[in-house]
């Protein structure tokens, strides 16, 4: 299933079909995630899931900004809304504000190839915050934010070569019956990120 956000040039493709998901008039993407959906692949080998409801697109060919405030009703350890970049199976990256097993709102990251590269962040006081996401050439950051104009960089890495890249906003209830995830002032812009480190 596809649809349109006003601040996406192109559509988003509806994957892993959610509980309930809907666009507000003001632009806003909401994502209602069902009981044990995850994206993860456990280095130990014990599991591997991709059940997690997930909107995509494919971005332009060049570097880009895709940035969001994540609202999250935590309720369960690892309920989490997440911005995503998924080239296939096995493949992927994503940046997550989730609830931690001490019960604390955490900016989480995952990269994805072959196994996962799970790392925890900081703690965030509140059930809302900005991320973002940037392409730099052959590179990725993941960034946050609590007011939405000065970015802490999380993550800086490569997916490596990639041919069928997408991007876009996913909701997880790994351990519990249902995470709700309101996406809002999205904002995607063709450009290139001046300062990784400072995140301007």
């Amino acid at each position: 299933m596809t649809f349109t956000l006003s601040a996406i040039p192109v559509e988003l493709d509806l994957r892993n079909r959610p509980l309930d998901w809907r666009v507000e008039q003001d632009a806003a993407l909401t994502i209602s995630a069902g009981e044990h959906t995850n994206l993860f692949i456990d280095p130990q080998g014990q599991y591997s899931e991709d059940s997690a409801p997930r909107a995509l697109f494919a971005p332009p060919e060049g570097d880009f900004l895709l940035s969001a405030r994540v609202q999250v009703n935590f309720a369960s350890m690892f309920d989490a809304g997440v911005l995503l970049l998924y080239e296939r199976e096995g493949l992927w990256a994503k940046l997550c504000f989730e609830f931690s097993p001490q019960r604390q709102p955490m900016i989480v990251s995952v990269v994805t190839r072959g196994i996962s590269d799970d790392c925890n962040s900081v703690v965030i006081d509140g059930n809302q915050v900005y991320l973002r996401v940037a392409r730099v050439g052959g590179t990725f950051a993941f960034h946050f934010s609590t007011d939405g104009r000065f970015w802490h960089m999380a993550r800086y890495f490569s997916l490596g070569e990639l041919d069928d890249l997408k991007v876009g906003f996913s909701s997880q209830s790994p351990r519990g019956e249902k995470c709700t995830t309101v996406f809002s002032e999205i904002a995607y812009r063709l450009e290139t990120l001046k300062d990784l480190r400072s995140g301007e």
